[in-house]
């Protein structure tokens, strides 16, 4: 597992599971978590998306980012490539959880998601969690046009073709806030630590978790 290195306070706990703990779609996977968490995390149907879901009071659970402000209640976004992005007040009040690939960032998730904290940008901190890497994430054309003022997070590779830092487009996102954490991982290039669904095509997935104790 990984503990984020943030600028959380104490009572924000937080962590990411990696290949080891084993692929939480499987019951045995989730049977080994139930005794790390203080209750059954609130598993999203992820639709790669901007809805954030409220845990404190809405019943739905389509959507791909999850905010709570309750003790005890578990955030969680599940990737294997797209990027989970967590997020704490520097209070202590209110925790989130995002998952962002290239579709979430360019519908806003991480902007819906701090919109719906109602926390002033610069009172919240964000860590970065495990994403394919910038030195293999390739991308067509298609994907550049939807993500305009993010230019630098391209690199040309072949014609319509082009590496997509998703780190620096999430950063990009969350500048005004008051520090991002996180980041420098690749889940395709680190086949031993992570699951990639672009490296090996299949529905194993990894789990970014945070609560409030």
């Amino acid at each position: 597992m990984i503990r984020p290195d943030w600028d959380a306070p104490a009572r924000v706990k937080a962590f990411v599971t990696t290949r080891d703990f084993g692929d939480l779609k499987t019951e045995d996977a989730k049977r080994r978590l139930r005794a790390l968490v203080p209750a059954e995390p609130a598993w999203l149907k992820q639709v790669h998306g901007k809805r954030v879901i409220n845990l404190d009071s809405d019943a739905e659970r389509e959507g791909d980012a999850a905010i709570t402000r309750k003790t005890g209640t578990v955030c969680v976004a599940q990737a294997a490539d797209c990027m989970p992005v967590l997020f704490a007040d520097v209070d202590g009040t209110t925790v989130a959880a995002a998952h962002a690939g290239w579709r979430g960032l360019s519908a806003g998730v991480l902007e819906a998601t701090l919109d719906a904290m109602r926390v002033p940008a610069q009172r919240v901190a964000a860590w970065l969690g495990p994403a394919i890497g910038p030195q293999v994430y390739e991308v067509g054309d298609e994907v550049r046009a939807v993500l305009p003022g993010h230019e630098s997070a391209f690199r040309p590779t072949r014609p319509g073709h082009w590496l997509l830092d998703l780190y620096a487009v999430a950063r990009a996102k969350l500048s005004g806030l008051q520090s991002v954490a996180g980041g420098g991982f690749c889940t395709f290039s680190e086949s031993e630590r992570f699951f990639s669904y672009r490296r090996d095509r299949t529905a194993s997935r990894m789990g970014a978790f945070i609560w409030l104790a």
